[in-house]
């Protein structure tokens, strides 16, 4: 069976982004600046009884070294809730981002993605550009890289 998703506003999506990529932290630590920048959407999926299990948020934003030569968007804020975690939910809010982002205009998505879920991202048709970077509170990252082509993603 399929796992529902849908565009969002954020704040439907807010108190899994902050419990799980920001625990313990104040809950601004999870607001971020593109929430309501002009192209950005935020995409939740959802389990039977509709209670939002994973999600994440995606903005129009060149990639860095790209010279904005193909549209991207970056996403940031995914989530799953732990409980779900293995089951498919992370795999549905990033596939239906990837194809709301196409539909935007993208040729390519990119993330700061954690070194913990870069195998995820691999499985996923990502690839990682350049060198591990730190970034501070959080912990370690990379950037993802996925070419979007003509087909179905």
């Amino acid at each position: 069976m399929a796992i529902p998703t849908a565009v969002t506003p954020v704040a439907e999506i807010f108190e899994l982004r902050w419990k799980v990529l920001r625990p313990g932290l104040p809950e601004e630590t999870a607001v971020f600046p593109e929430d309501s920048a002009p192209g950005t959407f935020h995409i939740a999926a959802y389990d039977g009884s509709r209670a939002v299990r994973a999600c994440v948020t995606f903005f129009p934003e060149p990639l860095p070294g790209s010279g904005g030569r193909t549209p991207a968007h970056r996403f940031r804020g995914m989530a799953s809730e732990p409980s779900v975690r293995g089951r498919g939910f992370g795999r549905a809010v990033l596939a239906a981002g990837i194809a709301e982002a196409r539909s935007r205009g993208a040729g390519v998505v990119w993330c700061h993605g954690r070194t913990g879920a870069r195998g995820f991202y691999e499985r996923e048709g990502f690839t990682v550009a350049g060198e591990e970077f730190e970034i501070e509170g959080v912990g370690p990252h990379v950037v993802l890289t996925r070419a979007l082509g003509d087909g179905a993603d």
